[in-house]
């Protein structure tokens, strides 16, 4: 966890240290902070928005196929849309370098003890991206099922993946990530048979508990199976946006 977002200032140390240390001096610390954050997310916004580009950002754990999707989605919607993807981790440009290779324009972010990209960040990579020529930009988050959800970063739509390999009792584990979702994606079903212990209607149902609306869609990066349905849901949020701006501007 890192020193920036406040996610280690909970740790033992802090719980043996007197309780009124954390409401004098952490609370104003993180509220500053979320303010700042929300600033620079909302002029991101208006910076997507002068270009009509719709952004995602893409979250889950490390290991749910984030980057795996991306290539899928990718390879197919080429020659539909114009996309470039911001890459988050902590070390390594490995997975800019997979989507490089779709020929598509990767940004590596590497966030170094910060288990989270916040809007700053994706502020300075923006700078290095033509967003004139771009229809869709997708920002990989680091693989974090706890602070990225708290960081606006100026993006239209959170899609959560939730893998297989998981257990499907993460949304009652993680409520603050799933209640961000606008969209939860099962991914890896391919691997259903061999995992009897997740049911994907349970996994719904933790959601639903949580009075999320977000819709649910089973998918395999790999295998193929529900990518159309996850490409429609993309088309819908890329005309979603036009239209918005088109009424705005009327």
């Amino acid at each position: 966890m890192c020193q920036d977002c406040g996610c280690s200032l909970n740790g033992p140390a802090q719980r043996l240290a007197p309780l009124h240390r954390p409401e004098t001096q952490t609370l104003p610390l993180l509220q500053s902070l979320h303010l700042q954050n929300q600033a620079v997310a909302d002029d991101i916004r208006n910076h997507f928005a002068q270009h009509q580009v719709l952004a995602i950002n893409l979250m889950s754990s490390p290991g749910a196929g984030k980057t795996t999707l991306l290539e899928a989605t990718l390879a197919q919607l080429a020659s539909e849309f114009r996309c470039a993807v911001l890459e988050g981790d902590l070390e390594t440009d490995l997975d800019a370098q997979r989507i490089r290779a779709q020929g598509v324009p990767a940004l590596q972010i590497t966030t170094g003890n910060a288990c989270h990209l916040d809007a700053q960040m994706i502020k300075d990579a923006l700078e290095q991206l033509d967003l004139a020529n771009l229809d869709i930009v997708f920002i990989e988050n680091v693989g974090n099922l706890v602070c990225p959800a708290s960081f606006d970063l100026g993006q239209h739509a959170n899609v959560i993946l939730l893998s297989v390999t998981e257990g499907d009792d993460k949304p009652a584990k993680y409520p603050v990530m799933f209640r961000a979702a606008d969209l939860v994606l099962i991914s890896k079903i391919d691997l259903l048979p061999y995992l009897g212990d997740f049911d994907p209607a349970r996994a719904e149902a933790f959601l639903r508990r949580l009075a999320s609306q977000a819709p649910v869609m089973p998918l395999s990066a790999r295998q193929g199976e529900g990518l159309e349905t996850w490409f429609g849901w993309l088309r819908d949020q890329r005309r979603s946006v036009q239209t918005t701006l088109a009424a705005q501007s009327a």
